[in-house]
């Protein structure tokens, strides 16, 4: 704590700090409980999706053969053209949401495209759509931990500096104000003496 000014401007100064901190640090410790919740919901949601991710993947190994063959190129069509996004609102905090992964139309010949290829398009693109959906849960997640990051500096900062600094300052400037007031009321008392003395002296002589 620095210097700080032993008066009555000072000690307000100090209490009206130290009522903003009183108040504002149980909205931060909520807004830390919230992100620490949230979380571990991402998370949870996060590993479902891996691995479901994992199961769509074995599932599409049965296209891999058929995929080989060079006349049929399928990277193009399971390819993302946009991935479509919303905002949630958690804490304060503006989370991306997964809404769904756009692809490109593709027109083909229905007689010379073999009938596979149609279920094999709707999986790898299930696939490629739980790739782009982890990928908005895991940045999803990166912005909760830096925002509970920071809002848990903060509550550090309140209830290990900000606080027990306000506090100290006003019992050392109430102790100071209240030594000031004794020995004021001393000097007065003295004064008085004197001037009691004093005038007993002057009627005396």
């Amino acid at each position: 704590m620095g210097k700080i000014k032993l008066t009555k401007g000072e000690l307000k100064r100090q209490r009206d700090s130290l009522r903003q901190y009183l108040r504002y640090l149980p909205t931060l410790q909520l807004k830390k409980q919230q992100l620490q919740m949230e979380i571990l919901h991402q998370d949870a949601l996060l590993e479902e999706k891996k691995q479901a991710g994992l199961a769509k993947k074995n599932q599409v190994q049965v296209w891999v053969g058929l995929l080989a063959d060079k006349e049929i190129d399928l990277k193009p069509m399971v390819k993302p053209g946009e991935v479509a996004i919303s905002l949630k609102n958690i804490a304060g905090v503006d989370l991306p949401i997964f809404e769904r992964a756009d692809f490109a139309s593709w027109d083909y010949d229905l007689f010379l495209t073999p009938l596979w290829v149609d279920s094999a398009l709707e999986e790898l693109r299930k696939l490629a759509s739980l790739r782009e959906e982890i990928k908005v849960l895991q940045r999803g997640i990166d912005i909760l931990r830096q925002e509970l990051r920071i809002t848990t500096q903060r509550v550090n900062l309140f209830e290990k500096i900000k606080i027990p600094q306000a506090s100290d300052a006003i019992r050392v400037i109430k102790i100071y104000l209240g030594d000031q007031m004794t020995n004021a009321v001393g000097r007065s008392k003295i004064a008085k003496r004197k001037i009691e003395e004093y005038a007993e002296l002057s009627f005396a002589s």
